[in-house]
């Protein structure tokens, strides 16, 4: 792996960590090839039956690069999405240990995973609208699946940030930890999961995803069509410049 991802096993525990800590592991074209990269070689790795992401630094990870969008990067992976998981199927199961924040791309990358452990202090949040963007890589898509109607609306439409224990009571949150705990408390579920049948879990994860339709290239293609205008915008470039120069953005609603 690149410096940018760093990767262990654990009683058959995989964990990959986005290492850009001095970026708050903001998400880079770099990190989301190391992360898919990861993910793969945990995939075909037998003696790996669950996978854990999280961040270095105390920070899970503060969403996408906005420096690199501003100069045409995008931190996707075609066929996979964000950071290379936002629209991958991963047949093994996937548990997000989140430390600090988890936000815009970060939030949409811990709802990538199947299970999500917060530390008592985490915020997570989809804070795109703020800077002109979209949550476009399935936050919009997923929390509305994940939390009550009204509340994923009240997310997204604000940008505003959730914190562990309320992410917990509406549904999106698995488990609390205290800070500094939650790759501890992820590894710890997720080493029981590993103490399972390999075979049993992997179908039992598959029919509850697929229940309610966890990636659907229906919605996906709907998503691109609503989005892509706003990504092409001035407005986006102008909310990301101004969040690069830490300034309120001057709209101008084209």
């Amino acid at each position: 792996m690149s410096d940018v991802v760093k990767t262990e096993i654990t009683d058959g525990v995989g964990i990959v960590t986005i290492n850009r800590p001095e970026a708050k592991n903001a998400v880079n074209l770099a990190v989301a090839q190391g992360v898919a990269a990861a993910v793969d070689a945990f995939e075909a790795d037998d003696a790996v039956v669950a996978i854990v992401v999280t961040g270095a630094g105390g920070t899970f990870c503060s969403g996408m690069d906005l420096k690199a969008f501003t100069r045409g990067e995008r931190p996707s992976i075609p066929g996979r999405g964000f950071c290379g998981l936002s629209e991958h199927v991963v047949d093994k199961p996937l548990i997000a240990a989140v430390e600090g924040y988890a936000l815009a791309g970060g939030c949409e990358l811990a709802l990538a995973t199947d299970i999500i452990v917060a530390a008592k202090t985490a915020k997570l949040g989809i804070p795109e609208v703020k800077r002109g963007l979209v949550a476009a890589g399935g936050g919009v898509l997923k929390l509305a699946k994940t939390m009550p109607y009204g509340a994923a609306m009240e997310l997204a439409l604000t940008g505003d940030f959730l914190d562990a224990e309320r992410a917990q009571e509406l549904g999106v949150v698995t488990r609390v930890t205290e800070d500094g705990k939650a790759l501890e408390g992820a590894l710890e579920l997720a080493k029981r999961i590993a103490a399972n049948g390999p075979l049993a879990v992997k179908a039992s994860k598959e029919l509850v995803s697929r229940s309610i339709k966890w990636i659907d290239k229906d919605l996906l293609a709907l998503q691109a069509e609503v989005i892509d205008p706003v990504f092409k915008s001035e407005d986006a470039i102008e909310g990301a410049t101004a969040f690069a120069e830490k300034r309120a953005p001057q709209w101008k609603g084209r």
